[in-house]
């Protein structure tokens, strides 16, 4: 009797329809156990607990990927940390290889702080920190896209125009459980992590556009976050450092994730 050996060629097909098997096999079970748990109660759940911390301290890192005209992906990596009072006021940092920015708001107006430029801006913005977020993002167009996680109306923010929920299962952020869940827009794709247990605070959130080739992400990890601290009565109040001058808001220099000139009419989540 003769036997056909396949050829190498032949080889590699076989073993790359059997990996593609496997992952579809994979990734079919894993959506099969996504209606385990209602993604939209462990999101509530999570939005009502970070509501009810009138204190939050917290350290991240954060990834943004930018598509360039010719369909590069480049991706920058910032870090930073941010301290909430609900009754007081919020103080936030950001910073990368191209931008250290500081932001300062006190309940009445709100400081952005461009450290290498020796420039600050001061925005009148009397009201809660939801509303201080809002008015950045309508008048001036700064995007804080991990600030609706600290939201007091996270749940509402987060849920506008979902068409789709889904609650995956559980993973593993940076050694902690959490429950993993994805939501789809008509524009975007976002994931959450979720911490288990009686402190179901977020550990990841990652935004996906899915209006701009190669779908581009924003990425954000939560190292830390603490709720047992009290700030200082300082905290929210902004001193210029020596031989940094006040300017109006598009004086401020670039205050971005990403460095001037770099997305070249490319495109960003």
């Amino acid at each position: 009797m003769t036997h056909h050996f396949p050829t190498r060629p032949q080889v590699t097909r076989c073993i790359g329809v059997a990996l593609g098997a496997a992952a579809l096999l994979s990734l079919t079970t894993v959506l099969s156990r996504a209606d385990d748990g209602d993604p939209r109660t462990i999101l509530k759940g999570m939005s009502d607990y970070m509501a009810g911390q009138k204190n939050l301290s917290v350290r991240y890192d954060a990834d943004i990927e930018v598509i360039t005209p010719d369909l590069q992906k480049i991706q920058f990596t910032a870090y930073g940390d941010v301290v909430v009072d609900r009754q007081a006021g919020l103080r936030a940092t950001r910073t990368g290889g191209y931008a250290d920015v500081e932001l300062v708001f006190d309940g009445n107006a709100v400081i952005v702080h461009n450290r290498p430029d020796k420039t600050f801006t001061r925005i009148e913005a009397p009201g809660s920190i939801d509303e201080m977020i809002q008015r950045l993002r309508s008048d001036y167009g700064v995007e804080f896209p991990g600030a609706d996680l600290l939201l007091a109306r996270t749940y509402d923010q987060l849920t506008e125009d979902v068409m789709d929920a889904k609650h995956i299962g559980r993973g593993v952020v940076d050694g902690v459980e959490c429950e993993h869940l994805a939501f789809r827009k008509h524009d975007t794709d976002w994931q959450l992590w979720v911490e288990v247990g009686e402190r179901p605070i977020p550990g990841k959130y990652v935004i996906t556009s899915k209006t701009v080739a190669q779908a581009p992400q924003y990425t954000l990890r939560i190292k830390e976050m603490r709720t047992d601290v009290r700030s200082d009565p300082y905290t929210f109040v902004f001193k210029a450092p020596d031989g940094t001058k006040q300017v109006t808001f598009n004086a401020t220099g670039d205050v971005d994730e990403v460095p001037p000139g770099i997305p070249a009419g490319g495109s960003k989540p």
